[in-house]
């Protein structure tokens, strides 16, 4: 029996065979492995920012300094109503939708940075 290979393009991203593209996979482990634990830089002037993630139909930004795997607890800047330090939910991410029903992504372009240059003149 021959295998069949489905791939659906789409401005939101592309699925092949059932898997969603990278930016939906919010934090891969190369990269969870690289981020600070939680409380680990809160007396760093300028920590560095590891990701980015955004709703692409709406403002919400998240920027992630400090991460706890085990319970999937990020700790960062949150550019929503306001731009705030805060700590927010991987899996809660995972569930939000914008008004047009897109989910959550990880801006594959994003490199790491001083949190400094993420807040601009904030």
């Amino acid at each position: 029996m021959s295998e069949t290979h489905v791939e659906i393009r789409s401005q939101h991203g592309t699925i092949k065979n059932g898997r969603t593209s990278p930016a939906h996979d919010l934090i891969p482990a190369s990269i969870a492995a690289r981020i600070p634990a939680l409380y680990t830089t809160e007396h760093t002037p300028d920590p560095i920012v590891w990701l980015k993630w955004f709703t692409p139909d709406s403002n919400w930004t998240w920027y992630v300094t400090e991460f706890d795997p085990a319970d999937e607890l990020c700790f960062g800047l949150v550019d929503g109503f306001e731009k705030e330090l805060g700590y927010f939910s991987l899996d809660e991410l995972r569930g939000v939708r914008g008004p047009l029903g897109l989910r959550t992504e990880r801006d594959l372009y994003f490199a790491p940075r001083p949190l400094s240059e993420v807040r601009g003149g904030q």
